[in-house]
């Protein structure tokens, strides 16, 4: 056989699995710190006190002699005067706190790359407390290049957060079951940097609890808070992966994000072209 015959076969199939790697590269995805949002009721009391005091003296004093006599007179005056003022207020007010909860993201990410279907690139955190507003213009945020080289952001906010301590004695015993648990809820968009387009949205759940036993003559109970924190965490985490695995089809149908690369994740053989020269 011609020797340019390998050749060609060669790089023909050369070409075709480095075309067929590239498609499959997979999308790098930024995944932000979970946002949060909430309203804040303060107490305040305000005093103010203030006195004002001035004192004015005057004097005169004359005195007169003659041949037919002596005389003396003095004369004088004295004004006094005192201000004070009180005044208190007291109430409440209330203001919207904003921000980003730098917990519960190390597990989502653990997550997301369990699943090989993303890269996962670092994105710059958000840090502009004067103008907190912007924490939900995650399109601002992209073109001011807080992911630089990410295909997708994976935003999150919390929706819930909530906290329980519960005892609930067990029927027919002395016994009784003390429970912390935490639950959270967050909403999560996949949202393009090329186009701006949201490409999946769901809401996650993460869930964690501490249980212990003791009698009515057991003492002071002391539950772990951090081991409900790592089981919220967790299975939030999952959550997240598990729903992104669900709504896949809507990133890797497209072919023209991600710089043109088509991010199909299906596995196909490469191509062979062979050409026969005679």
């Amino acid at each position: 056989m011609n020797a340019k015959w390998f050749t060609r076969v060669g790089l023909c199939t050369l070409f075709a699995t480095v075309s067929l790697a590239a498609s499959a590269a997979p999308p790098k995805v930024a995944v932000t710190d979970l946002a949060y949002e909430e309203r804040v009721s303060e107490y305040f009391r305000n005093v103010s006190a203030s006195e004002k005091s001035s004192l004015r003296a005057s004097g005169r004093e004359s005195e007169r002699e003659s041949d037919y006599g002596y005389s003396r007179r003095s004369s004088g005056s004295l004004n006094a005067k005192s201000e004070s003022n009180y005044s208190s207020s007291e109430g409440t007010y209330s203001y919207i706190d904003r921000g980003e909860m730098r917990k519960f993201t190390a597990d989502i990410k653990g997550g997301i790359l369990k699943t090989g279907r993303f890269q996962l690139i670092q994105g710059k955190p958000f840090t502009d407390a004067k103008n907190n507003e912007r924490l939900y213009d995650i399109i601002g945020r992209i073109k001011r290049g807080m992911y630089p080289g990410a295909d997708y952001v994976l935003f999150g906010a919390i929706n819930s957060i909530e906290f329980r301590q519960e005892a609930n004695p067990i029927k027919s015993t002395d016994t009784v079951s003390h429970t912390l648990s935490l639950e959270l809820v967050g909403e999560f968009s996949l949202i393009s940097t090329r186009n701006f387009t949201i490409k999946s949205s769901f809401s996650a759940t993460g869930e964690g609890q501490d249980v212990k036993l003791l009698t009515s003559q057991g003492g002071r109970v002391v539950l772990n808070r951090g081991k409900v924190v790592s089981e919220v965490s967790r299975s939030l985490g999952a959550d997240v992966a598990r729903q992104l695995e669900e709504q896949l089809s809507g990133v890797y149908s497209d072919g023209e994000e991600s710089g043109g690369n088509n991010n199909r994740p299906r596995e196909e053989s490469p191509r062979e072209e062979v050409i026969i020269f005679r």
